[in-house]
């Protein structure tokens, strides 16, 4: 018997073992002082990656035979591309750098990002991340697998309109920024990617900070931030094209194409990009268009570069939702039936970055920006009184006409511009000490106003009868200053302090004729600190403290009173968590990898703005300060990798998020539906809303042959609520979601590459909405009437894709 399963095993091992190739590993130092090159990042074929260890060394998995790519990237430095050969014995490097001749464009984003000596939560994605998730889906989408986050999409498809929650806050709470300028609206706060689409493929690499995060400008960061760069620059000429074909008739086709660096200092990059799609729910529909362009100069100790990039979008509203009454009959129905029912809208940036080095240790990073935006919402509005456009009633003969039939469009017409700078301390020794003093002056300039353009009974009114109108105004400025010493070998300690101040004013009524002028002055001090200690090679235990303060947004003003104005909100957060990061050589020879990660967070809010069921005297729904609430949970990470074949990770969040006194206000109304009362409801350790206590994702990825790389990703979110009253009745059901994503890649003679892609959403074909929300009423009787609206996610779809480099 022992001799059987000797041989078995013998049979089973001799086949790995004569596939196996030898392992890569080495050394990597500073070509002119010899230093150790810490997190440099190591690729090989442009997809097996690791990172050097605090004495530069590294390891990669066993190389098969044949000819490979390694390359070797670190901030500062020249890349270095090399040949390896495979060999069935170990082999060991003893690479150098030299010293940059130039800045790189990641210099230019260091001062707003988060590292490991910051002591925060975060999740950094690289340009290569992002495309093999990248099938033409919005920006929200391509980070689901990213801790604590939760998407969902007006049209259902992952197209158009997108929503994305992390911790449980809204886009309007998460700032966002590309290349260090603010994407937030001034106003709404919110950022909208369908103003901006394939924005991905021009994203070279991209960071989530959850939590407070560090100093950021724009907006307080009141769950996450997400910061966007553009700015690297591809030494090599390229040109590259994607193409994506799949349910719902949806299409994705851009084209890329770069110059490469010209006489070592000139540089040229572009992008269109055109996506379009049926959506899920019916008319649905989404037409994107953009355009990225950036024209780069540099010399030893200068960096500049010219960046404008555009979107327009044309989107049929699905805004409304599906009644839940439709979920088992009609899970796609879509109530507007008008065939220009549209939002239209163009977003334009121009950005001009400027990094000067100041010396060997030295640099400053500043950037002029002007955002211009302007479009507009088509609606068919049925029996509207006319008295609410400024139009006169209609007499014809006896009868007078007090309502009529229209079409509408609001308009938005905007401009944001300013200025953004950092000065860094970045020693190239990796001395103690590393600093940064930043800041930005940045001001909107908005005007909101509402046309008529046709109407059944047009009385008095033109075409484009403007109706009414309103203009805003706010300017933001923030200066921050932040540092990280290293105390000694192991304890590192880190602050962060910023001032922020805000102007801003509404002049001009209001589309329901309401006079909302408004006049709001805000100073914020937002401190920062935290310390980390290394227990032992790659562990690190890491702890900070953050205040984030954030001023209200337009509707907060423009629904409420004069004479009851909305307090800003404040958020104390406490960060605390381990990490862990490993590589290691497997019997077989091949290199292994582990990570693990653990944090623990409790955000207090004072005054967070909350909706409350309160209504105003046209009927629109107010937010409220809350005095006390609070978010609180763990994040867990882990992710396992041996060699090239195989790869699991998966991320698990638990949570309690509560307002610890909550007042909801409902109405009652009689048969006909007049208001003859109201009733008040206490609560006490109330569920925020859309804040599920179980969020997960885990993915598992595998190479069973060259080139061809499968991946599976569930995802798995807990029940929701629609208010903050914690009714099953009006909540989220649990879902779990399961993709599969399928990547081959191909390397003939006449082309660089060609990747041949399939991603296979909802494999299970589960029908579950992400999104929804709800209202309601008491009848006369006493009982509770709740209208509740959903956003369903579509069945199994699919897309296609085909690239080629050439």
């Amino acid at each position: 018997m022992k001799q059987v399963l000797f041989t078995g095993a013998a049979l089973l091992v001799l086949p790995l073992a004569a596939w196996a190739q030898g392992p890569v590993s080495g050394t990597l130092r500073d070509a002119r002082s010899g230093a150790p090159l810490p997190g440099a990042t190591v690729l090989l074929d442009g997809s097996t990656a690791t990172a050097t260890a605090p004495d530069g060394s590294f390891a990669l998995p066993a190389v098969p035979a044949g000819s490979h790519v390694l390359r070797v990237t670190f901030v500062g430095y020249e890349p270095l591309v090399r040949l390896v050969q495979g060999q069935p014995t170990a082999q060991e490097l003893a690479l150098t750098l030299q010293e940059a001749s130039v800045l790189t464009g990641e210099a230019l984003v260091t001062a707003s990002r988060a590292n490991e000596r910051t002591a925060t939560a975060y999740a950094n994605l690289s340009k290569e991340d992002l495309a093999k998730r990248n099938f033409g889906q919005d920006i929200p989408y391509l980070l689901d697998q990213t801790p604590s986050v939760v998407t969902s999409s007006d049209a259902g498809a992952g197209i158009g309109y997108t929503g994305l929650r992390i911790r449980g806050t809204d886009i309007a709470g998460i700032n966002v920024t590309i290349n260090g300028v603010p994407l937030n609206d001034a106003e709404s706060h919110g950022a909208f990617f369908v103003n901006l689409p394939d924005l991905a493929s021009s994203t070279t690499s991209l960071q989530v900070q959850r939590g407070v995060g560090t100093s950021q400008n724009g907006g307080a960061a009141f769950g996450a931030s997400l910061n966007l760069s553009t700015l690297e620059t591809r030494r090599e000429a390229y040109a590259e094209t994607q193409n994506t074909y799949g349910s719902f008739n949806t299409w994705r086709n851009n084209v890329q194409f770069g110059t490469g660096l010209l006489g070592g200092r000139f540089s040229v990059d572009g992008r269109l990009s055109r996506i379009a799609s049926d959506g899920y729910i019916d008319r649905a529909s989404s037409d994107l268009k953009s355009y990225y362009l950036a024209a780069g100069y540099q010399q030893k100790n200068t960096l500049l570069k010219f960046i404008t990039f555009s979107g327009r979008e044309k989107t049929y509203q699905a805004w409304n939702g599906v009644p839940q009454d439709s979920l088992q009959t009609n899970r796609r129905y879509n109530e507007f039936t008008y065939d220009n029912q549209t939002d239209n809208y163009q977003q334009n940036h121009y950005q001009l970055h400027l990094t000067q080095g100041l010396g060997p240790d030295w640099n400053l990073a500043s950037a002029l920006h002007l955002t211009r935006g302007f479009g507009y919402y088509e609606e068919f509005r049925a029996a509207d009184k006319l008295a609410d456009y400024g139009l006169q009633n209609v007499a014809l003969g006896d009868t007078t006409i007090r309502r009529t039939d229209l079409v509408r469009r609001k308009w938005l017409d905007n401009y944001f511009f300013g200025g953004t700078f950092a000065l860094n301390y970045q020693p190239r020794q990796h001395e103690r000490l590393q600093a940064t003093l930043g800041g930005a002056w940045n001001r909107y300039l908005g005007d909101h106003f509402g046309e008529v353009i046709w109407a059944r009974y047009a009385s008095n009114g033109f075409i484009r009868h403007r109706y009414y109108f309103n203009d805003a105004e706010k300017t933001d400025f923030n200066a921050y200053a932040r540092a990280t010493w290293q105390a000694t070998g192991r304890l590192g300690l880190f602050g962060d302090a910023q001032v922020r101040t805000i102007r801003y004013t509404i002049n001009g009524l209001d589309d329901d004729q309401r006079d909302v002028t408004t006049r709001a002055r805000y100073t914020f001090f937002n401190p920062k600190a935290g310390a980390t200690f290394a227990l032992a090679e790659g562990q690190q235990l890491y702890a900070s403290f953050a205040v984030g303060q954030r001023e209200p947004v337009r509707a907060d003003f423009t629904d409420r009173p004069a004479t009851d104005r909305p307090r800003a909100e404040r958020l104390h957060d406490l960060e605390a968590g381990y990490r862990l990061q490993q590589t290691g050589t497997t019997l077989l020879g091949q290199n292994t990898s582990l990570r693990l990660e653990a944090n623990y967070f409790y955000m207090n809010y004072r005054n967070q703005l909350v909706a409350t069921g309160q209504l105003n005297d046209v009927g629109t729904p107010l937010r409220t300060n809350i005095p006390s609430s609070y978010r609180t949970g763990l994040e867990l990470t882990a992710a396992a990798g041996w060699a090239d074949w195989l790869s699991v990770s998966s991320t698990l969040t638990l949570s309690r998020n509560q307002l610890r006194n909550f007042r909801e206000v409902v109405y009652i109304y009689n048969d006909d539906y007049d208001l003859v009362g109201q009733r008040e409801l206490e609560y006490r350790n109330a569920t925020i809303s859309f804040s599920p206590s179980v969020v997960s994702a885990s993915t598992v990825e595998a190479q069973p042959l060259k080139g061809l790389r499968t991946a599976l990703l569930l995802k798995t979110v807990s029940r929701q609520f629609l208010d903050n009253s914690a009714s099953a009745e009006r909540s989220l059901p649990a879902y779990q979601v399961l993709d599969l994503r399928l990547r081959y890649t191909l390397r003939p003679s006449w082309l660089q590459e060609i990747e041949l892609g399939l991603l296979m959403n909802n494999l299970l074909n589960q029908e579950y909405e992400s999104n929804g929300y709800t209202f309601g009423n008491f009848d006369t009787a006493g009982r509770r009437l709740s209208y509740n609206y959903y956003y369903p996610q579509a069945t199994r779809n699919f897309l296609v894709s085909v690239g080629l480099k050439l």
